[in-house]
């Protein structure tokens, strides 16, 4: 557990793997360790920051990050604290909006930036699912295109005690809320304007069928971040690195190998 911004806030940051340190950012419903990051742990170490509040931080310390912007700064906080510079970042859906933000404050502190699904662009003829507004029983419906591929089974997997299925369910619904603070009503913060200033290798990876966040705005991401790549991934929805794991892990490595 990581004390910062000023002592007002510990931040949970998961850690696993061997080999060269990678930075990994979880989306809205809160870090899950799953098949994509258990891959990436097999050729790096993984440091996955929780969002404050989350996971097993005091849920009131989301009470003491007020907007996206202080957000931002805490997770500039928790790389300092661990000491990572020159290091490739890695993040999904809000995650991704995240890693954008971040990389575009501080461009020279990462190596590679691989963004998958990310939110934080906005078109009105294409708007983005607001998925806050979703049950939570039909949210695995609108994250994924294919809920049998066997990682996304055993994401979904629950607990079979009642009391411990009841809990994931409740720190689920409290990651919802906590990450819909920093996006809510609209996840357009103005990112647009900033991603200029990403100056690292990049990579977007998007599920050609996404309904949270439509394939078009791959095209936005690439347009505004220069030399970004892009891969779009047919039989897939917001969670690509899932639902066929097997191309999109290998890409990414490669991407990040260089």
């Amino acid at each position: 557990m990581l004390e910062v911004w000023q002592g007002r806030v510990k931040v949970s940051v998961k850690t696993a793997g061997d080999g060269p340190p990678l930075v990994y950012f979880h989306a809205a419903a809160g870090l899950r360790w799953d098949d994509f990051l258990d891959g990436l742990a097999r050729h790096f170490t993984v440091h996955a920051p929780e969002l404050p509040g989350t996971g097993d931080s005091d849920p009131h310390d989301i009470y003491q990050v007020d907007s996206l912007w202080d957000l931002v700064l805490i997770m500039g906080d928790v790389l300092d604290a661990l000491g990572l510079r020159d290091v490739p970042l890695v993040g999904h859906s809000f995650g991704a909006m995240l890693a954008a933000e971040v990389a575009a404050h501080w461009p020279e502190r990462f190596s590679r930036l691989v963004l998958i699904s990310p939110i934080g662009l906005w078109r009105q003829e294409r708007p983005v699912t607001n998925w806050m507004s979703v049950p939570i029983q039909d949210l695995p419906r609108l994250m994924f295109r294919d809920l049998s591929a066997p990682a996304v089974q055993r994401l979904l997997a629950l607990p079979q005690d009642q009391e411990e299925m009841q809990m994931a369910q409740a720190k689920l619904v409290w990651a919802l809320g906590c990450s819909g603070k920093f996006v809510w009503p609209i996840p357009d913060k103005g990112l647009k304007k900033r991603l200029h200033r990403v100056r690292v290798p990049t990579l977007l990876v998007w599920g050609r069928e996404d309904a949270v966040v439509p394939a078009e705005y791959a095209q936005d991401f690439a347009a505004y971040i220069q030399g970004a790549r892009t891969l779009v991934v047919d039989g897939a929805g917001h969670v690509p690195q899932l639902e066929k794991l097997d191309q999109v892990l290998p890409a990414v490595l490669e991407f990040l190998r260089g």
